[in-house]
Order: C-alpha cells, then structure tokens, then sequence
C-alpha cells in the first residue's frame, strides 16, 4: 500500500463469447481483494467481466511510477480484444483515478510514452463508459493526510495523536519539497479526466454529500464540467454515505445504476463499431471508384467543353473562306471522286480532352490564331493571277499539304 506500482488479477474471466464486456475496476488505496468481491459479482450478475487494479498510495504523488503498471494492465486487455472486441468501462474508487487510471489514459491518447500504439488503440476504441464512485477527488497538497488519517484506513474511529503528528510533518515536508510539482500535476490531471469527453461515452457519478475526502463540491464541479462540454453525464447521490460505502448502505438504487450505465455502454460500443464499418466501407469504395475510372474527370471536361481558345470544335464549323469544305462520318475516297462531289470526307474520330496536353499542341500550335490570315487564300489568289485564262482545277492535297507546314 505505501510503495509504487500495484497489482491486478481478473475478478471474474469467463469466455469472451459468453461476456458482454469488461469492468476494469481501479481500487481505493487501503483495499482489499475481499473488499471488491462484492462488486465484482454485481457487474458479474449482469454478464460483464472484471479485471481488478490495485495500486500503491505513492503513485497518487508520484504518477510516472504508475507507468509499469498501467502498461501492464493495458497488455492484458489487448491479448483478450485481440481474440474478440467487446466494450470496456473504467470504474473508479476515490483515488484510483488518479493512482493509475491517468496514466493508461494518457498511453491511450498517445500524450506519454509507451510501445504497441496500434495495439493500445485497439483499447481505447473499446471503451464505452466510466463510473465514478467517491471519485474524482481533488488532488491538494493535505490529501495525503486526510487519506491517512481517514477511520476507513486506520480501522479505527479515532487516530491516535501521534499519527496526527507524523502525518502532518510528512504533508509539511512534501509541501516545501514538492509544491509546485503538485500544483503542475493536479492540471494535469483534471485536463486528462476532461480529455474522455472526446470519446462520446456515458459517465456515472456516484457520491455524498457528507463525503470527506471525496467533496460534493469538488464532484459536483466535475459533473457540471462534463455537462458543460456536452457529455452523457448521470450523477447519483445520496444525503448522507460513506466514503466507498454506497453500495453496502444503498444496495438498490446502485445496482439499478450500475445496471444502465453498463446497458448504455453496450449500446454506445455497437454504435461506434457500426460506424467504423460504414467509414471502412466507404473509404474502400471511394478508393476503387478512383482506380477503376481514372479518367472521368478529364471526360467530364472534354463533354462540358464546346471550345479552346476562342476556336470552335465543332466539326461543321469552316476554316477559311474559301469554297472548300469538310463533312465528317464518310469513308476516304479517291482523289477523282472528291472533285465530283465537291468535299474532301474525313472519317469521323474520337473525342479529344479540350483540356489536354494533345490538344494545346494541335489546336494552339498547328492551328493560327487569325484565320483569315492563312495562306490558302494567298495562294489561291496567286495561282488565277498567273494562269493565262485557263480553269487551273483546285489541288487537295497541295492545301492539305500546306496546312501541316
């Protein structure tokens, strides 16, 4: 109890099939196994599993020892998720959360280091819930006293005078030695505690409001918080009970508590399971969309597209002025049957990507801006000019062959 680190062990393991969840439950420091059979059958007669975490009452002053422990605990809930997902509620006893459910929430969030990320995520997707019973409790610099002195640690209904005195002076050299450490960790620590609203679970708080070391002020400020920031917050409390002692004097209305939080957390997990299906599904047919079509933007450009540049693509529209025309969709014929019919025929050809590379080297380098300005009219002019009265018979190919030049 008064070193580092801790312990755990499953207070109940059955099959993973046969288990609706998990309870990690994270004990009040002066416990004992005995003292949580109690709770562990109750989250048991409800088909959930628990897995028990003792930890040392120095790790509430000294977090970073917690560490192993945490790590730990975190390995043990990965080797059973790896064999089948269920949800996960942390439940929390006095200064449990602050003894070692802090530091697996920041190894989860990736804010302390630790190996197996993948693996942790694996964790913190699971959890579906929180219970706090006679938590959280402010973490001062007189916490340490209080705690020691408290009758439910002492067993005794009244401390003696000297334990008074020894206490004291321990918390008085704590406070010359550590003062603005504690200050540094406690932000700490209620920045980690509000940092769960991310994950859009139900909180459960249960608390007194004669709880001396755990105040209903300090509960009370946390639940509005929680509130404030838009959780799903319940919080049950009661007039007059003792610190941890709630289900021993209100068997009922806790276990009925414990019954919806637990219910509401199957829920949540099976809506945040369905929704990492349908993101999946979605990611995987967008991507397959993208490779079996790769170029339906550029057809969506060349379809939209009527023209480049001020130059028109349809396949009627006339080049020059002279009497030469184009007619798309018939078959090349010879050289004499196009001086019958008047036309040169182009067969028809496929759509080009106004938009495209090709189409910049064919329509804005072969082509001049100024039509009218082509040497077709020139050189037409040029052959009347110099024949003496004589039809001279229009060449196609010599236009052609000019155009490509």
């Amino acid at each position: 109890m008064w070193g580092f680190g801790g312990r755990y062990y499953w207070g109940r393991k059955v099959a993973s099939e046969k288990a609706d969840g998990i309870v990690v439950v994270f004990a009040w420091m002066s416990s004992e196994e005995k003292h949580l059979m109690k709770y562990v059958d109750l989250y048991s007669s409800v088909g959930w599993n628990s897995l028990v975490c003792h930890s040392q009452f120095l790790n509430m002053f000294f977090p970073e020892k917690a560490t192993i422990l945490a790590v730990d605990i975190l390995n043990e809930l990965v080797e059973v998720l790896k064999i089948r997902q269920c949800p996960i509620v942390f439940a929390s006893f006095s200064g449990g959360s602050k003894a070692c459910m802090q530091k697996i929430l920041q190894i989860i969030s990736g804010s302390s280091e630790a190996h197996n990320m993948d693996d942790y995520q694996l964790v913190r997707e699971c959890i579906s819930g929180y219970i706090y019973d006679s938590s959280p409790i402010d973490f001062t610099s007189n916490l340490g006293v209080r705690f020691l002195l408290h009758p439910n640690v002492l067993k005794v209904s009244h401390p003696p005078r000297f334990a008074s005195w020894f206490a004291n002076g321990i918390a008085s050299g704590l406070d010359s030695l550590f003062l603005s450490r504690f200050e540094s960790q406690r932000a700490e620590y209620w920045q980690t505690l509000y940092s769960t609203i991310n994950m859009k679970v139900p909180y459960l708080i249960l608390c007194s409001e004669n709880d001396d070391l755990a105040p209903f002020q300090v509960i009370s400020n946390f639940f509005q918080r929680l509130k404030d920031l838009g959780g799903d917050v319940k919080m049950l409390k009661w007039s007059a009970s003792p610190h941890v002692g709630h289900f021993r004097h209100h068997p009922i209305d806790y276990k009925a508590a414990i019954t919806e939080i637990l219910g509401k957390a199957v829920a949540t997990y099976c809506c945040k399971s369905s929704r990492k299906v349908e993101d999946e599904k979605l990611g995987i047919e967008g991507a397959r969309d993208e490779i079996t079509d790769p170029f339906s933007e550029s057809r969506k450009a060349a379809m939209t597209s009527t023209s480049f540049q001020g130059f028109a693509l349809a396949p009627s529209d006339s080049l020059s002025s002279s009497s030469t025309e184009y007619e798309v969709g018939k078959d090349i014929g010879t050289i004499a049957d196009e001086r019958k019919g008047g036309y040169i025929h182009l067969p028809s050809r496929p759509s080009i990507n106004a938009h495209g590379l090709l189409s910049q080297i064919l329509f804005d380098v072969c082509v001049p801006k100024n039509v009218e300005d082509w040497d077709i009219r020139s050189s037409s002019k040029n052959a009347l000019s110099a024949g003496t009265g004589k039809h001279v018979p229009f060449n196609p190919i010599k236009c052609m062959r000019r155009s490509r030049l």
